[in-house]
């Protein structure tokens, strides 16, 4: 079905999907090809209620190593504003999750990088959209783009010092210099360090649980709070959660939720 990506699925009743960029003799270096089926299959694992979390990884020895130079070397300057790449907005969700590389904090599922080597530009754009970033103590992270004489592209400028402060976003944005994982994770850039060898399945293990014990209604819901916080007051964030407690209230996985943990057994939640 897919060119340049593979899917895979695993856990209990395979409600963990696994995306792996699937160039490894080119450091899963991304294309058009790549992008374009990257963002149809996270669409696709959005609609599918089968589908409770998402692991995106690389084959090989690289998450993705930026943008492939071939195809960097012909880019044209209106490549930025490229029809493909335009897509009319859902009114249903925020606009600032829509664009061209943005649309990870849309996508109603918790997503899971596990960064199994290089994530460099773009890689480390995917990276940062992702909820939760586990990576390899082989992993090596890198910015890139001032080294191309290109700026902090799609958003970075504003997710970066999110995650890791302004501080260290303007060091990583001005020198594009290698990070390795032990300081990625020393500044807040990955949560966890594991293992090459075991990053895979443990980062699998963790979106398993998310899938077997934990309710996707709430999951879907307490991101969509998360993704919301940088445009609310503190006042419109309680609002917000204060629709959201009285519909969980009334809803199927609120009960189940109380009657696993009474009757002391292993939940099933529906999302509903």
């Amino acid at each position: 079905m897919y060119q340049q990506l593979e899917i895979t699925r695993a856990g209990a009743g395979d409600q963990v999907a696994i995306v792996w960029f699937n160039r490894p003799d080119k450091m899963n270096a991304l294309t058009k090809v790549m992008e374009a089926e990257l963002r149809s299959a996270f669409a696709s694992l959005d609609r599918d209620d089968s589908v409770r979390a998402i692991v995106l990884t690389g084959k090989g020895r690289a998450f993705c190593a930026g943008m492939d130079i071939a195809e960097l070397e012909n880019l044209p300057p209106g490549d930025i504003r490229d029809a493909d790449w335009m897509r009319p907005y859902d009114m249903n969700r925020r606009a600032d999750y829509q664009s061209r590389y943005s649309y990870f904090p849309a996508i109603r599922k918790p997503i899971i990088s596990a960064i199994n080597g290089a994530a460099a530009g773009l890689g480390l754009v995917f990276a940062l959209y992702s909820d939760i970033r586990f990576a390899s103590d082989k992993a090596v992270f890198s910015t890139a783009f001032s080294k191309r004489g290109l700026i902090a592209e799609h958003g970075i400028a504003w997710m970066l010092p999110r995650v890791v402060g302004p501080g260290f976003a303007a060091d990583l944005l001005f020198s594009a210099r290698k990070v390795n994982a032990e300081e990625a994770l020393s500044m807040g850039l990955v949560e966890r360090l594991m293992p090459a060898e075991t990053l895979i399945e443990r980062t699998i293990e963790y979106a398993n649980d998310l899938a077997a014990n934990v309710s996707p209604r709430s999951i879907k819901v307490i991101k969509q709070q998360l993704c919301e916080v940088p445009f609310q007051t503190l006042s419109e964030a309680i609002s917000l959660a204060n629709r959201e407690m009285f519909d969980s209230i009334q809803s199927d996985d609120f009960k189940e939720g109380v009657a696993h943990f009474v009757e002391r057994r292993q939940a099933q939640f529906t999302g509903k």
